[in-house]
């Protein structure tokens, strides 16, 4: 999956291999669905000291449904999402994203993210409810 994103966004902010001030974020498909990805939080995205900004929190799970979708064989954009942010996430951390599916793929789709620190099961961090607009089919 890792090179359909390379081919077909080199330069995201998030998953871009050759955007030299991105994250360069490498999401993998999950068995059953899904996708998953680890991000070391660095010091420069902090909003208070020490802790990363909501804001970058909010992106990794917004990327991560977008992945899912991706996942699906589909092409699509947020139409809309909400986040919890239910404990802080600190500089160095390694942090578990994961995207998937709700609902069957559809025209508009719901999907989810969780973001946890260290593993999978580790510390809920974040969570995001997204509803997915399906442009097209396929990916190009």
């Amino acid at each position: 999956m890792t090179d359909v994103g390379e081919r077909m966004f080199p330069y995201c902010y998030v998953c871009g291999q050759e955007n030299e001030r991105g994250l360069r974020v490498r999401f993998e498909a999950q068995p059953g669905g899904g996708c998953r990805a680890e991000y070391v939080a660095r010091a420069e995205h902090v909003g208070w000291p020490e802790v990363i900004h909501g804001g970058l929190l909010f992106t990794l799970m917004d990327e991560a449904v977008a992945w899912a979708v991706i996942v699906a064989g589909l092409h699509g954009v947020t139409a809309k999402a909400e986040a919890r942010f239910r404990e802080p996430a600190r500089v160095g951390e390694r942090l578990v994203v994961r995207g998937w599916l709700v609902d069957p793929p559809r025209r508009v789709t719901r999907a989810r993210a969780e973001l946890r620190a260290g593993s999978d099961e580790g510390r809920l961090i974040a969570e995001l409810d997204a509803v997915m607009a399906i442009t097209r089919d396929r990916p190009r």
